[in-house]
């Protein structure tokens, strides 16, 4: 059995309940602390091909970073956001939670316990 990996911000509610899922199952997992440690844009690359959606999918618009930035004419351009992301990993949306070549983004919850059970 793979270790799971849960990119986690603990200041965050549905990334708590995504560790509380976690420690309720037999399954062992590592946290990684991708605020202090960003993911490089080669990781954010393999993230979104795992979870199989574009970068879009998985960066915070609401942030205020985002505006700051002016990111919105550059939604379509995963290679732009991954690089922004990595660089400012407040725009990552989490939790993520990687299992194997699978990944979810842990929004709703339920989503980790569909990936456990795969």
């Amino acid at each position: 059995m793979s270790i799971i990996k849960i990119y986690h911000n603990q200041r965050w509610s549905k990334s708590r309940e995504s560790v509380k899922i976690l420690e309720n199952s037999e399954h062992e997992y590592e946290i990684v602390d991708y605020m202090n440690k960003p993911p490089t844009p080669k990781q954010l690359e393999s993230l979104s091909r795992k979870m199989q959606i574009s970068a879009r999918e998985f960066i915070r618009c609401r942030e205020a970073i985002f505006r700051d930035l002016n990111l919105k004419p550059h939604l379509d351009d995963d290679d732009i956001l991954f690089k922004h992301m990595s660089k400012y990993p407040q725009l990552i949306e989490r939790p993520i939670v990687v299992k194997g070549d699978k990944a979810v983004l842990g929004r709703p919850s339920e989503r980790v316990c569909d990936l456990l059970d795969s």
